[in-house]
């Protein structure tokens, strides 16, 4: 019985990270036409935000070069799918305080889209 509780709680865990593995990185490349203004894909490359380049995984505030806003520095965000996810619906309701002026992608499709093909995106 103690094994199932275990399994319980580690589907509990991967069920959010699920959800956004089912993206479609080819249209999330096309939801990121939004965000290419401010941020690049390449690494080492900032613009008017940090580059996304090896985003997923990395803590909230830790690009070099890139200078942050206190409160991004401060938020302890690991960007995990479900953290992203979070984010990317309300960056300013997420993190309050961000520099990132851009209100959010309202549509979950969107948001896992993108997610997904961030996900693609190595340092």
């Amino acid at each position: 019985m103690k094994r199932f509780g275990l399994l319980a709680a580690t589907a509990a865990l991967m069920l959010p990270q699920m959800a956004h593995a089912a993206g479609d990185p080819a249209k999330g490349k096309a939801v990121f036409a939004r965000c290419m203004a401010c941020h690049a894909t390449v690494a080492g490359r900032n613009g008017l935000g940090p580059t996304l380049a090896g985003v997923m995984g990395r803590k909230a505030g830790t690009v070099p070069g890139y200078t942050y806003s206190t409160a991004m520095k401060a938020s302890a965000i690991t960007w995990t799918p479900a953290a992203m996810d979070r984010y990317l619906a309300a960056p300013r309701t997420a993190v309050p305080g961000t520099k990132m002026i851009f209100m959010g992608l309202p549509l979950a499709a969107d948001r896992e889209n993108l997610i997904a093909w961030l996900a693609t995106l190595k340092n």
